[in-house]
């Protein structure tokens, strides 16, 4: 399960963030993103019914698009979101047991880290992407932590826009955390809202196509 899912993630590199958004909304704006061209999807844990909303999107979206839990603190959290159908788990912070848990379940892990021995770490402890989190620093700080460690993938996540994907993307990240900058849940959601939704995301594929 591990090597298809990774596999997927490093090539459809964009995870589009969920959190905060009504529980009704999530089955829709998956089908937006879906024909935008996006394949990855998180819903983070501190949302409404999070492990519900895995669950029901993840048997909606079979074989179509893969959905992932965030802000995933503590193993026992892991074991849920993944028992509710989370083919990734996302972590904002580095914690060992997390990273144990997961890959017990052959779950792809990506836990969350900043600085150079942090990322190392999360690596050697058997994180299969780290995201490098907060990212708003921007892409020179991607470029130069691979310069030493250019064994590792990096998944930027916050601060990650359509200003600036591109960017991340030639310095050497493998993949893209994308929150409020896609899926804004302040925003009201509405057929005006899904329409542009679809095409935020086809920009976002786009934006790193070549």
């Amino acid at each position: 399960m591990t090597l298809d899912v990774l596999s997927d993630i490093l090539e459809y590199k964009i995870v589009a963030i969920i959190r905060g958004v009504q529980p009704k909304e999530v089955p829709k704006i998956a089908e937006c993103l879906f024909a935008g061209g996006i394949r990855l999807m998180e819903v983070t844990i501190n949302s409404p019914n999070a492990l519900g909303v895995i669950e029901e999107v993840s048997g909606q979206m079979h074989n179509r698009m893969l959905i992932g839990a965030g802000t995933v603190l503590n193993p026992d959290t892991a074991r849920k979101a993944i028992t509710a159908g989370a083919s990734f788990i996302i972590s904002p912070t580095l914690d060992a047991e997390i990273i144990k848990t997961t890959k017990k379940y052959g779950v792809v892990s990506i836990p969350g880290a900043f600085t150079p021995s942090e990322i190392f770490s999360a690596h050697s402890l058997g994180a299969d992407i780290v995201k490098v989190f907060p990212a708003r620093i921007g892409p020179d700080y991607i470029r130069d932590i691979l310069a030493p460690l250019p064994h590792i993938p990096l998944m930027p996540t916050g601060g990650v826009g359509l200003d600036n994907i591109r960017e991340f993307h030639h310095a050497g990240a493998v993949a893209f955390g994308i929150g409020s900058s896609l899926v804004n849940a302040r925003h009201e959601m509405g057929e005006a809202y899904f329409s542009q939704l679809t095409e935020k995301a086809r920009m976002f594929v786009k934006a790193i196509s070549n």
